[in-house]
């Protein structure tokens, strides 16, 4: 029985899990401490999943992936599917572009557009 867990593919994902939290982490260009505030843990935890490749419980894979705005598949290392637009031609493929900026850089175009839709709204030719 011992013999069929000695090959553990499981040792492989957790090399893969250190670089893909990092590398989530700081795309989403926040750091190990703004993390661990996010989530509500220390910033060593953080710290040893991305060096060691430990997978944190289950309880804190939902709200690291959140706070990175990822998918606990990404996290763990599927790649993201790709999303159709529904919005389709020029529109849909600027809003594609900017999903793919770091969370930060999200909020700020959010922002604007949240800015001009409510001049939009407030103007009496809207």
């Amino acid at each position: 029985m011992q013999a069929l867990f000695r090959n553990n593919c499981y040792d492989a994902d957790m090399v893969q899990l250190t670089s893909r939290l990092r590398e989530l982490r700081e795309r989403s260009g926040i750091s190990q401490r703004e993390l661990a505030r996010i989530i509500g843990q220390d910033s060593s935890n953080v710290s040893y999943w991305e060096r060691t490749g430990k997978v944190p419980r289950s309880e804190a894979l939902l709200p690291i992936a959140k706070a990175l705005g990822a998918t606990v598949e990404e996290l763990l290392g599927e790649s993201k599917k790709k999303k159709k637009s529904p919005n389709g031609g020029r529109l849909g493929q600027v809003f594609e572009r900017v999903s793919e900026l770091p969370r930060r850089q999200q909020d700020k175009v959010i922002e604007m557009a949240e800015g001009f839709l409510s001049l939009h709204e407030k103007s009496p030719g809207a």
